[in-house]
């Protein structure tokens, strides 16, 4: 998406519990979208990433309606960040790389279902290779209407048969799953509804050493975002058979220890050895985990872990309206069925005009945090969207030093996040509105934890946070 670095790689030893490993990429472009000139790329950045492994290399595709192309990343190590990067100059929708034998293909778009080869390298489109429509109208078999037509292709070869699986939306139903085959890769595909059951849909079929089948897709969650969920499969007559009656349980007979979430979301203290070069990870997260990502493209010489140990320091580097404009926003993603962040602030380098907090981000947005104004400190609490945001409450403090909190409440898709202060850490204090969260497609995501920093007057302000901390609980005064 429109975070940096990009395309998160995780890892896992029961499809339950994950961790990061790496990303691949730094930045994707450094077009105005992407950098936050004049324009942006929420929704956007890269989509749809198809992950494979072929004679012991690791090959990604994804691609970009910021930039117009589509990308190709090679490495032998995915744990490091040396991913090579070849651009085909055409978007290709929801790329699904496939290999057979030395021959490579991508299948990709809506409705009609193509396939196109690539060069054996994985490095471009081959000139006289196969360009052929795999299934034209994909979608036809669920209905006639359709908010999103057939897409997210997924091309697989299980048994003795090819296997397409794609998404799409019929007007007035659910996204649904479809799954075509055919016993030859260039030959008639046949389709079913392989799956209507609340939105469950877009994925492929994976299988485990003990030989379970499952399908592995995800719902739309509300405001938390998009959710994974394991589908089991059997098979009759070569056909996938997803769930059970047609529904699918949230209750799986997997062995599984409690649920750690430090391994894609945790707490930071902001402590990197100053007397050491950051080396590990990628180059723009400098020392910072990988659980982190910048909103758009960061800005290098405007941020430090360095420039006061033990803290991390966020600058102005312009003037900005707001939080969805404002660069070097740090965040992390938030999750259910609850949870909350907490920060420790240092305003003393703030100028007149700056705003530096902690903000639920998304496009219909709230932040609670420190605002200078006339060289006096208020903490305030703020509702935004595209447009604008308006101050809920003002409060005047005398310190520089201050404890922020957002707490998320997801159960049931009740979608509240509330908002507090402390002045020592101990006493917290709600203040402002409740957010009621909404995921909008503008933005294309779950709502994000964010560390931000923005100016309205001068730049050249700057905040210290001393630390960054979430638990599983949310706090309702």
């Amino acid at each position: 998406m429109h975070m940096n670095p990009g395309v998160p790689i995780m890892k896992s030893n029961d499809l339950v519990h994950w961790e990061m490993v790496s990303y691949v990429y730094d930045i994707l472009s450094d077009n105005d979208a992407l950098q936050l000139v004049n324009e942006n790329a929420y929704g956007r950045g890269s989509w749809a990433s198809s992950l494979k492994y072929h004679n012991n290399r690791f090959y990604l595709v994804t691609f970009s309606y910021t930039t117009n192309k589509t990308y190709i990343f090679q490495t032998d190590d995915i744990a490091s960040s040396g991913w090579e990067m070849f651009t085909l100059d055409a978007l290709y929708h929801d790329p699904s790389l496939y290999f057979e034998d030395d021959r490579v293909f991508l299948v990709y778009g809506t409705r009609d279902i193509r396939i196109i080869e690539l060069t054996s390298d994985v490095e471009a489109v081959k000139t006289d290779g196969i360009h052929h429509v795999l299934i034209p109208a994909a979608e036809d078999i669920a209905g006639t209407d359709f908010y999103v037509p057939a897409e997210g292709a997924h091309l697989q070869k299980i048994g003795d048969y090819y296997y397409v699986s794609l998404i799409t939306w019929p007007k007035d139903k659910m996204r649904t799953q479809l799954v075509y085959r055919s016993d030859k890769l260039l030959g008639e595909y046949t389709g079913k509804i392989a799956l209507q059951y609340e939105g469950i849909a877009q994925g492929g079929f994976i299988d485990t050493p003990s030989g379970d089948w499952y399908a592995f897709l995800f719902q739309d969650n509300g405001a938390v975002g998009r959710t994974p969920y394991l589908v089991p499969v059997q098979w009759v007559d070569n056909w996938p058979i997803l769930g059970t009656e047609g529904s699918v349980s949230t209750i799986l007979n997997i062995s599984a220890n409690k649920q750690d979430i430090s391994g894609i979301v945790n707490s930071d203290e902001f402590n990197v050895p100053t007397s050491e070069v950051i080396s590990d990870g990628p180059a723009i997260l400098n020392g910072l985990s990988l659980v982190w990502q910048w909103n758009h493209n960061p800005q290098a010489a405007y941020w430090s872990l360095t420039d006061r140990p033990g803290h991390l320091r966020l600058i102005n580097d312009r003037i900005d309206s707001d939080v969805l404009h404002t660069r070097n926003t740090l965040t992390q993603r938030t999750f259910g069925p609850e949870s909350s962040a907490t920060v420790l602030m240092d305003v003393s380098g703030l100028k007149n005009g700056d705003y530096a907090g902690l903000g639920a981000l998304q496009q219909n947005y709230g932040f609670v945090g420190v605002r200078k104004s006339l060289d006096q400190n208020y903490v305030v609490m703020a509702l935004g969207n595209a447009d604008s945001f308006v101050e809920s409450e003002s409060i005047s403090i005398q310190q520089d030093s201050i404890y922020l909190r957002i707490s998320f409440d997801f159960k049931e898709r009740r979608d509240e996040a509330r908002f507090f202060y402390s002045l020592d850490g101990e006493s917290w204090h709600a203040i402002g509105n409740i957010l009621h969260m909404t995921y909008t497609l503008p933005h294309f995501m779950g709502y994000r934890m964010a560390m931000f920093n923005f100016a309205t007057e001068q730049p050249g302000g700057y905040v210290d946070f001393d630390f960054f901390r979430i638990t599983q609980t949310a706090f309702n005064d």
